[in-house]
């Protein structure tokens, strides 16, 4: 066995793997023997093939089974025992590679390509200036958010007259073409309808201005312009209801208005608990101010860190085997064509610097992500999702589950750890780098994310 290497460039090198007829001559004399053992030929009893017979028949398929198994061998104990910093991984050399003949050969010699990924300095210092975009928070958004609450600790109230954003609640009968009612119809009692999900104006209009015990006539196909909803609602059927064409009598039994919760103590007690300082209006408003900047941050973060990666990028100079890289883009994804992988590839070319320039960071400043950092970052996911549907008050517990949860997912876990790596990564270029904040507002800031 002999493995050379030759460097064919400062990011391009050649392996040379020699496998001579003593480094396979014994496994594959084995796998002869062991093949005969379970082999069943015709006019043989099993184990008593003649040896002659199977290395005929096997020897060439066997031959190649054995050296490719010594030649991925030796091939990947090398490339650890030498440390190399691959990009992608060996491929056949297509130029140097010799034809092997299986049947009359006795040494075989390949030759892989391999690229190397560049070695590059990542200058962190003041002299370099990054822009970081703090969103201000204006009174607009504090209102939006206070209307949002109370609007989520809302209910319907009984109200005495239907209005254009009533909902009606009411017992449907089905009539016939006639107007008679249909004899073992359709007739779902106590079914709640919002006037404003009505499609068709006319049915609408019909409704507004309407009280308890009014009778009126109509078709829910027609007014809501949905078989499948309209299905739901009467409580029948996919099938019955695509094939529903009738008017329904209605009877209203109870009229709901929807109202907003009151800013009170009672609606603070909901959404922050029972424990809350906060008391009176003025204070409310001040927690939502401070909960909307907190939200901020994550939008000046993400920018930041687009900003930073794109300038890092663009500075860094760095050679790459782009030939190689594109061969092996092809190799290790056949469904993709060629014309496919030369329009994406300025994105993996972006992408794969990034890459390089960050494993470079964490090299450099000797980064870590502890487990106890992905728990935590899990525990913040999972309060920002009950917060989404207005749940606050949430305990320990139910946050350490639902973290677990997320971290039990091999991508999810992934995704934490490459987040909380390139956090890091932005903490070492504010510390080092020279950091400009400028204050914008939310529709500057999004004009800007466009």
């Amino acid at each position: 066995m002999n493995i050379t290497r030759e460097n064919t460039s400062d990011i391009n090198s050649a392996i040379k793997i020699l496998i001579e007829k003593a480094d396979y001559e014994k496994t594959v004399a084995d796998a002869l023997k062991e093949y005969r053992q379970k082999a069943s030929i015709p006019g043989f009893r099993p184990g008593k093939v003649p040896a002659g017979l199977i290395k005929k028949r096997f020897g060439t398929a066997i031959l190649v089974e054995e050296v490719n198994k010594i030649l991925s061998k030796n091939l990947s104990d090398y490339l650890v025992e030498e440390k190399l910093n691959m990009l992608g991984e060996p491929l056949p050399n297509e130029d140097l590679q010799k034809t092997i003949n299986w049947d009359t050969d006795e040494n075989f010699e390949f030759v892989f390509d391999i690229a190397i990924a560049p070695e590059i300095n990542i200058a962190l210092d003041k002299s370099g200036e990054y822009d970081y975009y703090t969103i201000s928070v204006s009174d607009k958004m504090i209102a939006e958010q206070v209307d949002l609450a109370t609007s989520q600790m809302g209910q319907n109230v009984p109200d005495d007259e239907v209005k254009d954003d009533s909902s009606v609640r009411g017992d449907f009968v089905q009539l016939d073409e006639n107007g008679e009612e249909v004899e073992n119809g359709i007739q779902p009692n106590g079914v709640l309808l919002a006037v404003d999900m009505m499609k068709d104006d006319e049915t609408k209009k019909s409704f507004v201005g309407k009280n308890i015990n009014d009778l009126l006539v109509f078709d829910p196909v027609k007014a809501f312009e949905n078989r499948h909803e309209v299905g739901h609602m009467l409580n029948i059927s996919h099938e019955e209801a695509d094939e529903l064409n009738s008017n329904f009598n209605f009877t209203i039994t109870e009229i709901l208005k929807f109202e907003k919760a009151e800013l009170n103590e009672d609606l603070f007690k909901k959404l922050y608990g029972e424990e809350t300082t906060i008391k009176t209006v003025e204070e409310f408003r001040n927690k939502i101010k401070e909960e909307i900047g907190a939200n901020l941050v994550y939008s000046s973060e993400h920018k930041f860190a687009l900003d930073t990666r794109k300038v890092l990028v663009e500075k860094t100079k760095m050679e790459l085997p782009e030939a190689f890289l594109k061969r092996w883009l092809i190799a290790v994804n056949k469904e993709l064509t060629l014309e496919q992988i030369e329009n994406d590839f300025d994105y993996f070319i972006k992408d794969l610097q990034w890459q390089l320039i960050s494993s470079s960071i964490i090299k450099d400043h000797d980064l870590k992500v502890e487990p106890e950092e992905t728990i935590t970052f899990a525990k913040q996911l999972a309060r920002a999702q009950y917060s989404q549907y207005g749940m606050y008050d949430i305990t320990e517990e139910q946050l350490e589950s639902f973290a677990k949860m997320i971290l039990e997912k091999p991508e999810e876990k992934e995704r934490i750890y490459k987040k909380l790596f390139e956090d890091k990564i932005m903490a070492i270029v504010k510390e080092k780098a020279n950091i400009v904040e400028k204050e914008v507002s939310q529709e500057d800031f999004n004009e800007m994310m466009k």
